[in-house]
C-alpha cells in the first residue's frame, strides 16, 4: 500500500509514502526511460517535496536514482531546481536516514546527491561520476569508460561512495530493508529491537581463540564480531574500501549497535586516511541515529609515510577524534590486543569519554611496541642489551593492568565474558542522556 505525493505533477520523478516492513518510508523513483533521467526543474521539485515531507513527518527517505544530470534543454532553471533538491536533502541530514539506490547513471548533480546520502546501494549496472569519460579525455587525454571511471566496483573499492553493491534492483531493495531494520525512523526515536533467542550472557570463548599467540600474527576481526553478535549476524558497510577498519551493524541482546573494528589482516590494522574517514563517517552516523557504538581495538598506530602526511593525515585523523569526541550515544571500547600511541586515543579511549572500556588479559597498551621503543631508547646498545630491554619493557608495560590501575581501563575480562559484559552495559546505558553545549553547529575538520 502506498500514498502518492503530488501524483499529477508531470515529469520523470515519482514519489510516495509506502510501507517497508511495517514502517512508513518516503520513496522516490527517477525514471531513466526519458532523456536518460535528465532532471528538469519540475522533476527536481518532486525530489525536494519528498525530502521536505520526510524531514517534517519523520520518515526515512529512500531514492532510486537513474539520471544523466540536469536537463540541458531547460538550461539554468534545471540547475536551480537541482540546487533546491540538494538543499532539501541536506536538511534531512541527521534528522531522518537518507538511503539512495543507484540503478543506472548518476552523473554530475545527481552524483553529488548520492554523496549527501547516509548510505548508498549501487547495482552492478550503475555508474556515478561528476565529470564523465568525455570530459576526462578532453582535459587529461586519458581514455576511460563509464565502468572504470565510476562503476559500482570502483566506488566500492576506491572511493567508498558505495556502502553496498547489489547484482540488481530487486536485491538492492532488499538491502534497503535490511539497512532500515537497524535504524529508527528519525533522530528522536530509538532503534527498533530485534527478536532473538540468543542469550545476552552467552559465553564467547571462540572470540579469543581466533587471536594468534604471536602479537604480530594476523586474524580476521569479523570472526570476533560474529562471536559477539546475536546469532553471528553482521551487516558490513563499505567492506572493500579502507579494509583496515571494519564498520558494521549488528545486534547484541536484540539491541542494534554500530561496530568499528581495526582489521589486522589489512595493513596490520593501522589507521590511514581512508580508514579514518570511513570510521569517522560511521561513528557520526551512529551518533545521529541513536545507535550505541562498540569499538574493537587492535592497532599498532597510524600508518607512517610521507605521502600520507602530505595528503593531510593530521586533518583526516582528527576527523575520527572529532567524531568520537562529540558522540553522545552509549560507547563501549574493547581492547582485543594492541593499542599503541595516537591510535590508542583515536579509537575511543577512556579519556575520549567512552562509557565502558574493557581489555582482554593479553592486551598491550603503550606509547609504542617494545621493538620500536628499543630502537629509540637503545640505539647504541648491544643486541643482547636491546633484547633484555625489550623483554623488560614487555613484562612491565605491555599489559592492561597498568592502565587498569590508573583508571584508563575499567576491567580486564576474559574473551568468554565479553558478550555478557557488553550486553549488560548496553542495558544499563539504554537511558543515557548528555546535555549538549548550545551552539549553532560545530566545525568538523574536513
Amino acid at each position: 500500500m502506498s500514498l502518492a505525493i503530488r501524483a499529477r505533477v508531470p515529469g520523470i520523478v515519482s514519489a510516495d509514502v509506502r510501507d517497508v516492513d511495517g514502517r512508513p518510508v518516503v520513496w522516490v523513483d527517477v525514471d531513466a526511460t526519458e532523456k536518460q533521467g535528465a532532471l528538469s526543474s519540475v522533476s527536481s521539485s518532486q525530489i525536494e517535496a519528498a525530502a521536505v515531507l520526510a524531514r517534517t513527518k519523520g520518515f526515512p527517505l529512500v531514492a532510486i536514482v537513474r539520471s544523466s544530470g540536469a536537463d540541458i534543454a531547460e538550461g539554468l532553471a534545471a540547475l536551480h531546481g537541482w540546487g533546491l533538491a540538494a538543499r532539501a536533502i541536506a536538511d534531512c541530514s541527521g534528522v531522518v536516514p537518507v538511503i539512495m539506490v543507484v540503478d543506472g547513471p548518476a552523473v554530475s548533480g545527481p552524483a553529488l546527491l548520492i554523496g549527501l546520502a547516509d548510505l548508498v546501494v549501487m547495482t552492478s549496472r550503475s555508474y556515478a561520476f561528476v565529470s564523465g569519460p568525455t570530459m576526462v579525455a578532453e582535459f587529461t587525454g586519458v581514455m576511460i569508460d563509464n565502468e572504470e571511471l565510476g562503476g559500482a566496483s570502483s566506488h566500492a573499492r576506491y572511493t567508498g561512495a558505495a556502502s553496498l553493491v547489489a547484482p540488481d534492483l530487486e536485491v538492492a531493495t532488499e538491502m534497503v530493508g535490511q539497512l532500515l531494520s537497524y535504524l529508527p525512523a528519525h533522530n528522536d526515536e530509538e532503534p527498533p529491537r530485534f527478536p532473538t533467542d540468543d542469550p545476552i550472557d552467552r559465553e564467547t570463548p571462540e572470540a579469543g581463540s581466533v587471536i594468534p599467540a604471536s602479537s604480530t600474527g594476523s586474524y580476521d576481526v569479523r570472526d570476533v564480531i560474529r562471536a559477539l553478535a546475536d546469532d553471528g549476524d553482521l551487516l558490513e558497510l563499505r567492506a572493500r574500501w579502507a579494509a583496515n577498519v571494519v564498520t558494521a551493524f549488528a545486534t547484541i541482546g536484540g539491541m542494534p549497535v554500530g561496530i568499528v573494528a581495526n582489521q589486522p589482516i589489512s595493513l596490520a590494522g593501522t589507521l590511514d586516511i581512508p580508514a579514518s574517514q570511513k570510521a569517522a563517517r560511521f561513528v557520526a552516523f551512529c551518533d545521529a541515529f541513536n545507535l550505541p557504538i562498540i569499538t574493537l581495538v587492535d592497532t599498532p598506530g597510524f600508518y607512517p609515510g610521507k605521502d600520507l602526511e602530505w595528503r593531510g593525515m593530521i586533518r583526516h585523523g582528527a576527523q575520527l577524534v572529532f567524531a568520537y569526541g562529540r558522540a553522545t550515544v552509549p560507547r563501549i571500547c574493547v581492547i582485543l590486543r594492541k593499542s599503541y600511541g595516537g591510535a590508542y586515543i583515536v579509537m575511543d579511549s577512556k579519556k575520549m569519554g567512552n562509557d565502558l572500556c574493557i581489555a582482554w588479559p593479553w592486551a598491550e597498551l603503550a606509547v609504542m611496541g617494545a621493538g620500536q621503543a628499543a630502537a629509540i631508547l637503545q640505539r647504541r646498545a648491544t643486541p643482547e642489551e636491546r633484547a633484555a630491554f625489550e623483554a623488560d619493557y614487555t613484562e612491565r608495560l605491555l599489559n592492561p593492568y597498568i592502565a587498569a590501575e590508573r583508571g584508563y581501563v575499567d576491567a580486564v575480562v576474559e574473551p568468554a565474558e565479553t558478550r555478557a559484559v557488553i550486553g549488560h552495559a548496553l542495558e544499563a546505558l539504554v537511558d543515557k542522556r548528555e546535555r549538549l553545549q548550545p551552539r549553532p553547529h560545530d566545525n568538523t575538520p574536513l
